[in-house]
């Protein structure tokens, strides 16, 4: 390759072929990361389509219903010799070319993504490349410059000096993991400056080299306005909200929202997050047939069926119910308590705080999920508040921390799950800081909506895209369970018989035959 090619403008073009993988990073550059308020310890990724590749001059359509449509500069890699396991000293060896990119992402599809960006930021298009590739020999990885233009004005400006990774450390990082081809791309990051465009405008990155004037020339993409609206029947549907606007158009003030002390009394600020950080938007409600099949299912089943599929960190551990005997199936509603500290509390605690409002606001069929850190030195609610979740229709409440009026609570009736009681009052360890979050409970991730499974053995979280599979799989496992039990009563040894090998299977396999 020349110093400075321009492959073409084609369908892919500046690329010689159509890439194999588009691998891009979440948080790269120090400037981005200081934004969204965490610096990564190792870069992690996600990948791109490559039929989201586009050319110089093509345009990108923001679809009918969305509104939050965002570039990022970002400098691409182009593999010119395949890469795997390669060391550190001998990574950038592997790359060919270096060139503009644009990762432009959909924060409307963003929240239901979780970290994959799938749709967020696989849509055609979303990956414009070009217009000229230099040839990677020729340039000091650590001395590159990315600038984005929008409308003619300077967005974003850093040099790869402004990286958290080295280019050629996400080369040998990646090829750790498999092999990178000739051919394939990777998205290095974008810094700060990165936010929303609207139809009609125009989005332009450059790549440079300033100590040899090398550059891919400026990469042009028009924004347009899309016609089609998504389908309400296939999927999970465009939901912003103002956690997502901030993130999107790079602060609240850049999204035209008021400070967040100035939303609500006692509203908390917005937690803070890289790319894959979101919390997913409303999901479907639990429909009563799948309900009705969870209530008849163990949660030890459940839980089997989980770990099959690779699902193991699925369990909120430490919480027992105060009924016994207790079944509760429903979708979670999330709160959080910060660690007690006595300024926070005066800021946070009192008045209409986030653990009342999250009482106000539980619907029928929720399971409110608090996390309280496992503390167990103060109450987490009392009899008041499991009165107004009853009230409410809640289909339970699940909290890591302790309860106030345990008896009170238990004459109420409504299911609660908790790790014990104490008669301390929340501010004693706790400040009640936000809901509807992602949360850890029990030493368990639960994001609202997922969907919660209890009983005597303890409490299970059910991702809601694979519950209905998961409940059909423990459900079949339990009636075979109930007929190697029936067996192993009669009298048969339980070598060969559980688990079954083929002779037993056969047997089991004609018994059910009588029974369909």
């Amino acid at each position: 390759m020349s110093n400075s090619t321009d492959a073409g403008t084609g369908r892919f073009g500046p690329l010689p072929d159509r890439p194999g993988k588009i691998i891009a990073i979440h948080l790269s550059y120090a400037s981005r990361a200081d934004q969204r308020g965490r610096r990564p310890a190792a870069p992690s990724y996600f990948f791109k389509p490559s039929s989201s590749v586009a050319a110089s001059g093509d345009t990108i359509e923001r679809p009918a219903g969305t509104e939050l449509l965002a570039f990022e500069g970002e400098i691409a890699l182009v593999i010119g010799a395949p890469a795997r396991r390669v060391p550190l000293a001998d990574a950038w060896n592997h790359v060919d070319a270096v060139t503009a990119a644009d990762d432009f992402g959909l924060y409307d599809l963003r929240a239901n993504d979780k970290g994959s960006n799938v749709r967020s930021k696989g849509g055609d298009g979303y990956t414009p490349i070009g217009p000229v590739l230099i040839d990677a020999r020729a340039v000091d990885p650590a001395a590159l410059r990315l600038r984005t233009w929008v409308n003619g004005v300077l967005a974003q400006e850093d040099t790869t000096a402004g990286l958290l990774f080295p280019l050629a450390q996400l080369v040998a990082d990646l090829s750790q993991h498999f092999t990178l081809e000739t051919g394939d791309v990777i998205l290095t990051g974008t810094p700060a400056g990165s936010s929303v465009v609207v139809p009609g405008d125009v989005v332009e990155v450059e790549v440079d080299a300033p100590a040899t004037g090398l550059t891919s020339g400026r990469l042009v993409t028009a924004v347009t306005q899309g016609a089609i609206p998504f389908d309400q029947t296939l999927g999970s549907l465009p939901a912003v909200d103002d956690t997502q606007r901030a993130e999107a158009w790079g602060s609240r003030a850049a999204a035209g929202l008021p400070d967040a002390d100035e939303t609500a009394e006692f509203a908390p600020p917005a937690p803070a997050g890289g790319d894959s950080a979101a919390v997913p938007a409303a999901r479907a409600p639990l429909s009563p047939e799948l309900r009705e099949k969870l209530l008849r299912v163990p949660v030890a089943g459940l839980s089997g069926q989980l770990r099959k599929r690779g699902l193991n960190n699925v369990t909120i551990d430490g919480v027992r119910p105060i009924h016994p005997g207790t079944k509760i199936v429903g979708t979670a509603k999330t709160l959080r308590f910060v660690p007690g500290r006595e300024d926070l509390f005066v800021s946070h605690g009192g008045g209409y705080n986030a653990q009342k409002r999250v009482f106000d606001a539980v619907d029928e069929g929720e399971i409110i999920v608090i996390e309280a850190r496992g503390e167990t030195g103060s109450g987490t609610l009392g009899d008041i508040l499991a009165l107004r979740a009853k009230a409410r229709g809640a289909a339970g409440i699940v909290t890591d921390g302790g309860i106030r009026d345990f008896d009170a609570v238990a004459a109420i009736g409504i299911p609660v799950f908790s790790s014990g009681a104490h008669p301390a009052v929340l501010g004693r360890k706790h400040v009640p800081w936000d809901y509807d979050v992602t949360i850890a409970c029990g030493g368990t991730t639960v994001q609202p909506g997922d969907i919660l499974v209890g009983d005597t053995d303890g409490v299970i979280v059910l991702p809601p895209e694979i519950a209905a599979e998961i409940a059909d799989a423990a459900l079949a496992q339990e009636d075979e369970d109930a007929w190697v039990a029936d067996q192993v009563a009669a009298g048969h040894p339980v070598d060969g018989l559980f688990p079954m090998n083929p002779e037993w299977r056969g047997r089991y396999d004609a018994w059910r035959q009588t029974r369909s």
